[in-house]
């Protein structure tokens, strides 16, 4: 029954009523998915990257927000900057909305000095979002029997498929210590509307991230063997607005993070735990984002798995630094 209801639910705040408002999916790994976060992030290691994510959230209420996203990105010095890509399929009640993403990514490479960079980057999409309209409104499930009701529901929708083009943009700069990122998403802010007027416009989100490396030194420690990594992230989408403060820990290729999520209203989500294990050219981990609001109860809040592969490169010194930025 929960699990119906919500199905109904997830198609109006998704755009079938005129007055909401489509938000993206996210992921509590932010830097285990650098070119969803920002595109500036594009070419942050020198060598070839391949990413790839899944996120199941609210799994109590079945396959209610399930994401998968795979990147590739590197750099490219006769373009004096970097490309890359991702593709992003997006799973809503159980297959009742299903998105489908495919960007490409430009980020060009400002050299400030030999401390310090600015990449900037421009990201163009193609998305494509498919409504089920084979679901069950409340009105036709009966206390007993369940569904055995004709809906008074009247389903007049022009198409079951919305598709549109979109432009993000985005700038990191970054020093052998620490790094500080802007991102705007959805520049063109296209409607997701399966009608053909013009509602459901997915609102332009702005993405503000900060962070620094702190080697620790002492306690039997050497130099670099310890590292602790605060940071900041803040995103807002309309009158969305979300906080997240985090702080890594690191020693021997075992990555611990944890993530507390909150609004601006102090309102607080989530706490994230993160445990991953970077070796040589590898990277994973796995999160749980434990729910601390009134939803606790009722979500088993969400999972995520991230794995990260460097393919080798030249061992030439780069033109430019890479950016510092953490693991997961």
């Amino acid at each position: 029954m929960i699990k119906k209801y919500t199905m109904f639910l997830i198609v109006l705040i998704s755009g079938y009523c005129d007055y909401i408002y489509a938000q993206d999916p996210q992921f509590s790994q932010f830097y285990a998915s650098p070119l969803y976060l920002n595109p500036a992030l594009t070419g942050s290691v020198k060598c070839p990257r391949v990413t790839l994510n899944y996120r199941n959230q609210w799994p109590a209420l079945g396959s209610t927000y399930v994401t998968y996203i795979a990147s590739f990105d590197q750099q490219v010095k006769a373009l004096e900057g970097s490309l890359g890509g991702y593709i992003y399929a997006d799973q809503q009640g159980d297959g009742a909305i299903s998105t489908v993403n495919v960007s490409g990514i430009y980020a060009y490479t400002f050299i400030l000095n030999r401390k310090a960079n600015i990449n900037w980057a421009f990201q163009v999409s193609y998305m494509q979002k498919k409504l089920n309209w084979d679901f069950i409104f409340p009105d036709m499930i009966h206390p007993l029997y369940g569904p055995i009701y004709p809906t008074s529901e009247v389903l007049v929708p022009t198409s079951d498929v919305s598709k549109h083009f979109d432009a993000s943009t985005g700038g990191v700069l970054s020093t052998k210590d620490y790094f500080f990122g802007i991102a705007i998403h959805h520049l063109t802010q296209p409607t997701e509307s399966f009608r053909s007027n013009d509602d459901a416009v997915l609102p332009r989100k702005y993405t503000v991230h900060f962070g620094t490396n702190i080697p620790i030194k002492g306690i039997g420690f050497k130099k670099g063997d310890v590292m602790i990594s605060p940071n900041i992230l803040f995103q807002q989408q309309k009158d969305f607005q979300q906080m997240n403060w985090g702080l890594y820990l690191s020693r021997k290729g075992i990555v611990g993070g944890i993530w507390f999520r909150q609004n601006l209203s102090f309102h607080y989500d989530s706490f994230i735990m993160v445990l991953g294990y970077v070796k040589e050219k590898m990277k994973f981990a796995y999160s749980y984002d434990l729910t601390v609001s009134q939803l606790k109860n009722k979500t088993l809040g969400a999972h995520e798995v991230s794995f990260t592969f460097i393919f080798p490169c030249s061992k030439k010194k780069p033109t430019f630094r890479t950016i510092s930025c953490p693991s997961f």
